[in-house]
């Protein structure tokens, strides 16, 4: 929750590819307080069967810049794991994850709340600023 002297991060992922949650991704907050301030690890959480992280560490007072840090590459590898299980016959050995891990970084003022949505396939993403 924000206050009026920091600023609350929430978000979620949605898996574009199934147009389903992605459900156990972990995700790591990360903050300073200053462009040239040294990054501070918070801690992180993984997300829930409906996508969500809903008990991300809260902002220090005087925080300015927030990174996430999305692990997407086990989450796409047991994707994987399950389809091959589910379809033998159509195993590809040779296709790793283009995109092992997403980093957001964005800027944010004391007493806003920052919803921050990551929408994510195998080959891309996209992340804008929710509400």
């Amino acid at each position: 929750m924000s206050t009026s002297t920091t600023a609350s991060v929430s978000t979620h992922i949605l898996d574009t590819s199934i147009g389903r949650p992605a459900e156990g991704v972990a995700v790591q907050l990360t903050a300073r307080s200053g462009r040239h301030a040294d990054w501070q690890a918070l801690g992180g959480s993984a997300t829930d069967a409906d996508g969500r992280c809903k008990d991300l560490p809260a902002l220090p007072e005087g925080t300015t810049h927030v990174r996430l840090d999305f692990a997407v590459e086990p989450y796409f590898e047991k994707k994987q794991a399950d389809a091959q299980q589910d379809a033998p016959a159509n195993r590809d050995s040779g296709r790793g994850v283009f995109f092992p891990e997403v980093a957001i970084t964005f800027a944010v003022v004391p007493g806003e709340h920052y919803h921050v949505p990551l929408l994510l396939n195998p080959f891309g993403y996209s992340v804008y600023r929710g509400s």
